[in-house]
């Protein structure tokens, strides 16, 4: 995926893959699953993939692959955000960065194959860092089981899941361990992003090009009429309409991209002011990124009875020059939107 200030704005579509498509080896974006993790050392431990609010495990919602052109430290980088999904929280969200140069210690220089190899049909549960990951998550695992020492895991949490359903088995054939990873309705469902480029005319522009022609043909006592109607029309109606507007050519999409571009927001509540942006470790401010749409919770299976995921928007911000701390992951920043009662 391109990142420019100046360019289009990029579309994410949700598509059904294969699996060799969705590891890391071939720098996907895409949604649910395990991370496909970029680099393979310095990744965020437990307490960095907490919930803030009630203290369990998130969950992997998704990855942007978001090189910069002309960074010869950021020829890849990816974006990988995570959310609660546990009720009756739901609500903590946290976003972690991390770039690499063409020539670095995981990835070959060369572009990945387009054929898949049989090492890319597995799931692998050890990066080539040597660091192994949770069987439920696919986050860093510094716990082992204490009885077979063969599998990993983040949290206590995780670690009681898969003993209940089905390592209390498997415990004792170790061998056979990699094979019997269950179920354990933790993962989102796993999409790739496929990205196309929005089209320049917008519905919006078209809109507006009717309205001018409509009013120069109309009497002015009508004319007189829709101003006044219009200025009764509340600031957080235009808002929701402009945003119905902007994504109405392509309303399957889950995801708009344009790093440095500002958001389109579904709401004239809780939008984010300067000083609600916090600065980069570094020192430098933070810009917009990406924002993630509420078609998403359509593929998540995030419908069901009780309390459950939801969000009106989600929007990334990221260090405006996209700094190198190290090698390992940068936490960034997410604003989360709600949906307001808009008729």
């Amino acid at each position: 995926m391109a990142a420019s200030r100046a360019g289009p704005v990029e579309l994410g579509f949700a598509e059904l893959a294969p699996a060799w498509r969705l590891r890391s080896e071939q720098f996907p974006s895409k949604v649910g699953g395990r991370p496909a993790w970029l680099g393979a050392s310095g990744l965020p431990g437990p307490g960095a993939l907490a919930c803030a609010l009630c203290g369990r495990p998130l969950s992997f919602l998704l990855q942007v692959y978001a090189p910069l052109p002309g960074r010869a430290d950021a020829f890849h980088r990816g974006i990988f955000l995570f959310c609660c999904r546990e009720p009756p929280c739901c609500s903590g969200l946290r976003v972690f960065r991390n770039q690499l140069p063409r020539k670095n210690d995981f990835y070959s220089y060369e572009p990945p194959s387009e054929n898949p190899s049989p090492e890319t049909e597995s799931l692998c549960l050890q990066l080539k860092s040597g660091a192994h990951l949770c069987r439920v998550c696919g986050c860093l695992g510094p716990k082992t089981c204490s009885r077979c020492h063969k599998v990993y895991y983040c949290s206590k949490e995780h670690q009681t899941l898969d003993w209940r359903l089905g390592h209390k088995q498997a415990c004792a054939q170790p061998d056979h361990l990699d094979h019997i990873i269950p179920d354990h309705n933790f993962l989102f469902p796993e999409f790739e992003i496929v990205i196309e480029t929005e089209d320049e005319i917008l519905p919006e522009v078209v809109e507006k090009e009717d309205y001018s022609e409509l009013i120069g043909s109309m009497g002015e006592a009508l004319e007189e009429e829709l101003d006044s109607m219009a200025k009764h029309e509340s600031r957080e109606d235009k808002i929701f309409q402009k945003f119905k507007t902007q994504i109405a050519l392509e309303p399957e999409q889950i995801l708009r991209y344009g790093r440095g571009i500002a958001p389109i927001w579904i709401s004239g509540e809780n939008i984010p002011q300067e000083k609600d942006i916090p600065d980069c470790p570094c020192g430098a401010k933070r810009i917009f990124e990406f924002q993630v749409m509420p078609q998403l919770l359509n593929y998540l299976k995030a419908d069901r009875l009780g309390k459950s995921i939801d969000w009106g928007i989600l929007a990334v911000f990221t260090c405006a020059e996209s700094c190198s701390l190290g090698i390992g992951y940068t936490e960034e920043f997410v604003w989360r939107q709600d949906v307001t009662n808009t008729p």
